[in-house]
C-alpha cells in the first residue's frame, strides 16, 4: 500500500464535497472539532485523576 498524496487527498475532499454541499462541512467540521476537544478534555481529566492518585499513595 502507498501513502497517502495530495492527489488522493484532494479527491477525498472532492467526495466529502459532493456528499455533503457546500453549507453542510463547516458545520461538520465544527461538530468534529468539539468532538475532538471533549475527548482531549475528557482524556486529559482521565490522566489528572490516575495522576492524583498516585501523589496521594
Amino acid at each position: 500500500m502507498g501513502s497517502v498524496g495530495p492527489a488522493q487527498i484532494l479527491l477525498i475532499a472532492l467526495v466529502v464535497l459532493l456528499l455533503f454541499g457546500g453549507r453542510k462541512i463547516p458545520e461538520l467540521m465544527r461538530g468534529l472539532g468539539q468532538g475532538m476537544k471533549e475527548f482531549k478534555d475528557a482524556s486529559k481529566g482521565e490522566e489528572d485523576k490516575s495522576e492524583g492518585s498516585k501523589k496521594d499513595s
